[in-house]
């Protein structure tokens, strides 16, 4: 990749930011195309964003991602929202419009690509949620607009569980509820998760280097027929994960999102189609996969 003049930068904000894998992919579609962009990783903490959104103006950049723990904290320094972004109240990419910052999220969308590679159509299902934080409230849109039969969420703080779903029942019309996080190993718990069609696990838990965490699942909660998929992909195949497989369910990690929701951030920067199977390939070899590494590296 040449460095010239005419070079655009991109990059990401967060804290901390020295795990992300998005200059991986992004800087192998960036060759692939041989697009004079480069993208970078920009340390951000909360007290600088200000000064570094304002900086995506005063230096030029193309554009940034946004990452924890800035995705809600960034939209009072943007000058314009999308619908979406809007509605899930948190951004994940900004594009500079001549001056003008215009704030998107590509999280709900990417998401919904990711169901489709694992052949799920959400219309009409059952869902459960762990987590209300910023991805959950991403998905909780995604599903919702896609018109879902219900949505239960479990959460350690039940209070933003329960702001989340009457939200989504306001705004969008979708059945919702809030179940306590340690209920869902009780009875009525692992009710609602064994009737669920989908279940998405939207929390920290289990990533590198704490994998032996999990959510307080019981085992009889999964079934042969559901897909569950944990947005952790850092393992691929978390603790949380395995339980789900060895009850038959169908399972996948959160690379799909981080895929798909990297490519919709690239088009909107260069205008041009992401080179998807090249982005793919980078984020693998970034994780070890198939190389005789482990997961986690």
């Amino acid at each position: 990749m040449q460095i010239d003049g005419n070079t655009r930068i991109v990059g990401i904000f967060g804290d901390p930011i020295a795990h992300t894998l998005s200059p991986h992919m992004h800087n192998a579609a960036f060759r692939a195309l041989n697009l004079n962009y480069i993208y970078v990783p920009f340390w951000v903490r909360r007290e600088e964003l200000a000064e570094a959104t304002a900086a995506i103006r005063a230096l030029n950049l193309a554009g940034v991602n946004v990452t924890v723990p800035h995705k809600e904290a960034i939209i009072p320094y943007l000058d314009e929202l999308e619908e979406e972004a809007c509605l899930i109240g948190a951004v994940n990419t900004v594009v500079n419009q001549g001056g003008k910052l215009w704030g998107s999220n590509t999280d709900a969308s990417g998401f919904l690509a990711a169901l489709q590679e694992e052949g799920f159509a959400p219309a009409k299902k059952k869902v459960a949620v762990l987590g209300a934080g910023g991805a959950a409230r991403a998905v909780g849109v995604a599903l919702a607009r896609s018109q879902v039969e219900e949505i239960t969420f479990f959460n350690r703080t039940f209070d933003r569980a329960a702001e989340l779903a009457a939200y989504l029942e306001e705004r969008t019309g979708v059945r919702a509820r809030a179940l306590p996080w340690e209920e869902m190993g009780s009875f009525r718990g692992i009710e609602f998760l064994q009737a669920a069609d989908l279940i998405v696990q939207t929390t920290s838990l289990g990533m590198h280097p704490r994998e032996g965490e999990m959510p307080p699942v019981a085992e009889e909660a999964f079934r042969p027929g559901q897909l569950v998929i944990d947005l952790v992909y850092r393992p691929l195949k978390t603790r949380f994960l395995s339980l789900a497989q060895k009850r038959g369910a169908k399972t996948a990690s959160g690379l799909g999102m981080l895929l798909y929701q990297g490519a919709l951030a690239f088009s909107l920067w260069t205008g041009v189609p992401a080179p998807l199977e090249v982005m793919r390939a980078a984020l693998e070899e970034a994780l070890g996969v198939g190389q005789g590494r482990g997961e986690n590296a």
